[in-house]
């Protein structure tokens, strides 16, 4: 069982941040050979699901891991707010089609674990349907493993109460940040306990498991999740598809 408030969200000690970033950065440059592989032997799958409170940093992971990777192997979904046409479908309509083809890798910013969250802390479902959304997630998960081989890596992106008033603050003081500034993050803030008692739930139910990402420092953030991608794409022992020839060709 997993308790979020027993996990750290900095790096652990004895982490030094100039020879970890380096080290980021040849982890990423690697993903990127095996993303060259991936696409080409169309045989994998990947779908990575960052997920988690606002100024987390999913955005800002996603272009550091995936930096080096060919933007045509590699698609980013942000989840937002459902359109009329996707309220007016069932919850796993508009996440459905964005599963990743045999070849790709998919990153979910914010996912279909939104509509077991913020509905869930406003009340705007109550608990059987949570229960029946959370059922429905595992189906839709396993259905992707087993029938499509797909690997699915879920990030939950752990960030302090305090870090996440500086990060917002930031929006306010920075010109440049400006544009990701809403009102309505700050009143999310308040329920910071609400929010954390469903996150917990969510990731305690879920069948495959969560990777709880340290994201207080932006430079260990990369490198935990960096790390844990490579390791799965290693696991895959892909090959470059060769040409296969029969006799003298000349």
């Amino acid at each position: 069982m997993i308790k979020l408030e027993e996990i750290p969200t900095r790096a652990p000690k004895g982490m030094k941040k100039a020879a970890t970033k380096i080290e980021t950065d040849r982890i990423s440059r690697r993903i990127a050979d095996l993303q060259h592989v991936m696409y080409a032997e169309q045989k994998h799958s990947l779908l990575v699901v960052f997920q988690g409170m606002d100024a987390s940093g999913k955005d800002g992971a996603t272009r550091k891991v995936f930096s080096y990777c060919n933007p045509t192997g590699i698609n980013a979904s942000p989840f937002k707010k459902p359109t009329e046409e996707e309220f007016a479908h069932d919850f796993l309509w508009r996440i459905n089609k964005r599963s990743p083809a045999k070849g790709m890798i998919q990153v979910f910013i914010r996912s279909h674990y939104e509509d077991i969250l913020i509905q869930r802390v406003h009340k705007w479902i109550d608990e059987e349907k949570v229960s029946q959304r959370m059922d429905a997630i595992n189906s839709w998960e396993k259905l992707l493993v087993e029938d499509n081989n797909t690997t699915i890596l879920k990030f939950y992106m752990h960030l302090s109460p305090e870090r996440q008033k500086v990060k917002l603050q930031e929006r306010i003081d920075n010109p440049r940040k400006n544009w990701k500034h809403k009102d309505a993050d700050w009143e999310e803030a308040k329920l910071w306990n609400e929010y954390r008692f469903c996150y917990e739930d969510a990731i305690n139910r879920s069948l495959i498991p969560w990777f709880i990402a340290p994201v207080d420092q932006r430079w260990y953030r990369d490198y935990f999740i960096a790390s844990k991608i490579l390791e799965t794409m290693e696991s895959f022992q892909m090959q470059l598809p060769t040409i296969v020839t029969k006799g003298n060709l000349s």
